[in-house]
């Protein structure tokens, strides 16, 4: 059976870009865009173009500069929204228009005041009105997380009726658990009526940890688009982290999910972002951390060292990561230290080793980490530094 592709949405300069403090300027919009495009992406999100000029002046610019992937524009369920990103969008060879409304009860009863049938009517009327400008619109259902499976099912396919080509299943909150999320989409799957003519998308938010869990399993279960961001950035706890789910998906080949992400650029797209936005990537990220492919242990260490894969079920070239890191510190032991010698040119004997490893074991507890240059002080203040050269 031939694997199936998942579309990739990545949202980092609309949803991403409501981090607290990190409002990205044009230019810097076209310089990240740029990137997602050569990363791969299917879809870019570029902005909430009614939101503000600026919004709508990057959107605008993005669109025009994007060759190949689906230029997109969230508009809100009203048609001065719709009409703005249509405007925003004309210059984009491949638009796609984002248009969507809340549908959880706590949305229709405090959000909107309104009733169900109501919201229906005004999913099937935005998606309609969209239509009139692009052929591609995708329709959310914001909190669908929170929403009753069956009524859910309503609207999309209300939605489906009026023209919609992707539907958005979102966790806002992200409250669900990845089971739910999947029994979800799955009920989707199999009861809105004329599914087979839209794509389902995943759009989980990190509020308990489980944003690319649950990503993974709505695709599992039939979804064929995922929506995330570069190191996962993003309102609140943040959003699913593309980096995650590609690298998901590629490692596990027996869910036969595949992308077009070209996974050599993860890290320094990741760096890009990191360095646009004013984050800091926390170093325990996962695949694009500073920590993933670092080790200090002794034990990892040795097993790394003999074999890569004894420690590390990701190649670090996978991800643009040059190669693996031996740390020294207090906890790495002996064939650490021999790796890391040899590679500022010493080639120490078992003897010799043995020696210089207690003079590193008392310098490494007076310190968090030992560098390079610490290793030429610890051998030359060993008592067999003259030996050492005359093997090396």
């Amino acid at each position: 059976m031939s694997a199936e592709q998942i579309q990739i949405f990545d949202t980092t300069l609309r949803d991403g870009e409501q981090v607290p403090g990190c409002k990205l300027n044009k230019e810097q919009k076209l310089i990240i865009a740029d990137q997602l495009e050569a990363l791969g992406v299917d879809v870019i999100e570029a902005g909430f173009p009614v939101s503000s000029p600026g919004d709508f002046e990057a959107v605008a610019a993005i669109a025009k500069q994007v060759k190949h992937a689906t230029v997109c524009g969230l508009t809100r369920a009203v048609e001065h929204d719709i009409d703005v990103a249509a405007e925003a969008l004309k210059a984009a060879k491949k638009p796609r228009i984002h248009t969507g409304i809340g549908t959880s009860d706590s949305h229709i009863k405090y959000k909107f005041k309104s009733t169900q049938e109501e919201i229906i009517q005004r999913a099937y009327a935005a998606v309609a009105y969209a239509k009139r400008y692009v052929e591609d619109v995708e329709f959310y259902a914001e909190d669908a997380g929170r929403t009753d499976n069956a009524y859910l099912a309503r609207v999309c396919e209300a939605a489906i009726k009026a023209g919609a080509t992707v539907l958005n299943i979102p966790d806002t909150t992200g409250y669900c658990l990845p089971e739910e999320y999947g029994a979800k989409i799955k009920y989707l799957k199999e009861n809105v009526k004329g599914i087979d003519q839209a794509i389902l998308s995943c759009h989980c938010h990190n509020d308990l940890g489980l944003a690319t869990a649950n990503s993974i399993s709505g695709v599992v279960h039939g979804a064929r688009q995922i929506e995330c961001t570069i190191n996962g950035v993003g309102e609140r706890a943040g959003n699913t982290a593309l980096e995650e789910v590609v690298m998901i998906l590629k490692q596990h080949p027996g869910l036969n999910l595949l992308t077009n992400i070209k996974t050599p650029q993860l890290y320094q797209t990741s760096q890009l972002v990191s360095y646009h936005m004013g984050v800091n990537t926390q170093p325990n990220k996962s695949i694009v951390g500073a920590n993933p492919f670092a080790h200090s242990s002794g034990i990892h260490q040795d097993g790394v060292i003999k074999n890569r894969q004894t420690y590390e079920i990701i190649d670090p070239k996978d991800v643009g990561v040059t190669e693996s890191a031996i740390v020294l510190t207090a906890r790495s032991g002996r064939a650490a230290l021999a790796y890391r010698a040899k590679l500022v040119g010493y080639e120490l004997t078992k003897l010799q080793l043995d020696e210089v490893y207690q003079t590193f074991l008392r310098f490494a507890d007076q310190q968090k980490e030992v560098q390079d240059n610490d290793i030429h002080r610890i051998i030359e203040s060993s008592k067999i530094y003259s030996e050492i050269l005359i093997n090396s």
